[in-house]
């Protein structure tokens, strides 16, 4: 269902913060899942994806606002207060108007502009504000270096008394503690959402490649292995896509994400009986129980008439950034210098037991016996990369916490509510 969204703060983006980063990274990913975005801030600029509604007074700067500011830290609300407030109150009304929900950043917990605060209290509490969902990154009546400026009574117990109806969100599970402690509120009626990364910005990932991963769901895969070779039989594919099954066997048992292999290459351009085996390798991924887990480019990655697309050296090392390990079965190579794009990559290496590879990667790689049964290899890879605490954060930053994943996983159900339980 469609809908159109708001976020408050003081400020959006470009202005540099935590706050206004998570504020542009929401915007995107809920544009990107059809709803109208509204931007309703203090200062700001264009943000992609959003409509940016600019009204300086709600910001924390400025004359007016700060010599407010500087009454209430001395402990008076008087009439400055009032009619900033006042003011305030007929600025946001029209701004928040057709808005199903507001995502309201710090608001409700800090004093940077409590005039702000009071005004959106007013329409909160009159029913004239959109469902409010608090997202709580600081709580002025916590931190030490604002409690000096902070006074009984109102308006700044509006900062740690719970508003009826918002819902609270905080960025860690520490944050629920604090900010329940300071409502008074159980723990549970409190959403843990945490801010994320953007996979494709920090990566530098193609847009061919991330459009690829997004088709075939590699983002979502655990593990994902990667396997950059023409499809000759003396790769060995066969091999991979056993081992790959077996994984996906354990990891279905255990109640995990299933593992994807990427198998780079077309059919060997020599030799006519390559064409061949791919239809058994075709085979042998059916085999497996789900078609997904093999994913060959030769037919994945195609122009708009189904021919193959060359895979070109960006998309490749785009892979090798987002692959949990290189898997690498040949029976026999010259050298093979996916090992050393590997090794670059910082990656995991899982190959077969033959000279060269012994050579090149030493005991830096897991080594196996071409004659060990799939389950077998399966079960040291499965191993390796659970032992490996760096890999399998690596592993779960990937599939948990992308901007994409967080909202797919926390946002969507808080943009469906309606009403929180009563507080």
């Amino acid at each position: 269902m469609t809908r159109t969204i708001a976020i408050l703060h003081y400020a959006g983006p470009p202005t540099v913060g935590g706050v206004e980063a998570t504020m542009a990274a929401h915007a995107r990913v809920m544009a990107e899942d059809g709803h109208h975005v509204r931007l309703v801030v203090g200062r700001g600029g264009p943000t992609p994806g959003a409509e940016v509604l600019v009204v300086p007074e709600l910001g924390s700067r400025g004359p007016e606002i700060e010599e407010v500011s500087a009454e209430l830290a001395a402990g008076h609300a008087g009439p400055a207060f009032e009619a900033l407030t006042a003011r305030i109150t007929e600025l946001l009304a029209p701004a928040l108007a057709g808005c199903d929900v507001v995502l309201v950043h710090n608001v409700l917990t800090l004093h940077k502009n409590l005039a702000l605060t009071a005004a959106l209290h007013r329409l909160h509490s009159a029913g004239l504000a959109p469902h409010i969902v608090a997202w709580c990154h600081d709580f002025a009546w916590l931190d030490p270096l604002y409690t000096p400026e902070l006074h009984e009574g109102y308006p700044w117990k509006l900062l740690r008394t719970p508003w009826p109806g918002a819902r609270y969100v905080v960025v860690s599970e520490d944050r629920r503690s604090m900010l329940a402690g300071l409502l008074g509120l159980p723990p549970e009626q409190i959403v843990v959402v945490t801010p994320g990364v953007d996979l494709a910005a920090f990566l530098k990932l193609e847009p061919d490649t991330l459009a690829l991963a997004r088709r075939h769901d590699l983002l979502e895969a655990d593990p994902l292995l990667l396997l950059p070779a023409r499809v000759t039989r003396r790769k060995n594919i066969e091999l991979a896509i056993a081992i790959t099954g077996a994984l996906r066997a354990q990891r279905q048992a255990e109640g995990c994400a299933s593992p994807r292999l990427v198998v780079t290459g077309p059919p060997g351009p020599h030799n006519p009986a390559n064409a061949a085996y791919l239809e058994q390798l075709k085979e042998l991924r059916r085999a497996t129980g789900d078609e997904r887990s093999v994913v060959f480019l030769y037919e994945a990655y195609t122009d708009a008439e189904g021919q193959p697309r060359p895979v070109s050296d960006a998309m490749l090392a785009d892979l090798f950034k987002l692959a949990d390990g290189l898997l690498f079965p040949s029976r026999y190579e010259g050298f093979g210098i996916p090992i050393l794009e590997a090794a670059l990559a910082g990656i995991p290496i899982f190959c077969s037991d033959i000279p060269p590879f012994r050579d090149t990667a030493g005991d830096a790689a897991l080594r196996f016996d071409l004659e060990a049964p799939p389950e077998q290899i399966a079960a040291r890879i499965a191993a390796a990369l659970q032992e490996d605490r760096r890999a399998a954060l690596r592993r779960q930053v990937r599939t948990q916490y992308t901007w994409e994943a967080i909202y797919r996983r926390d946002i969507v159900p808080l943009l469906q509510e309606e009403r929180s339980p009563a507080v």
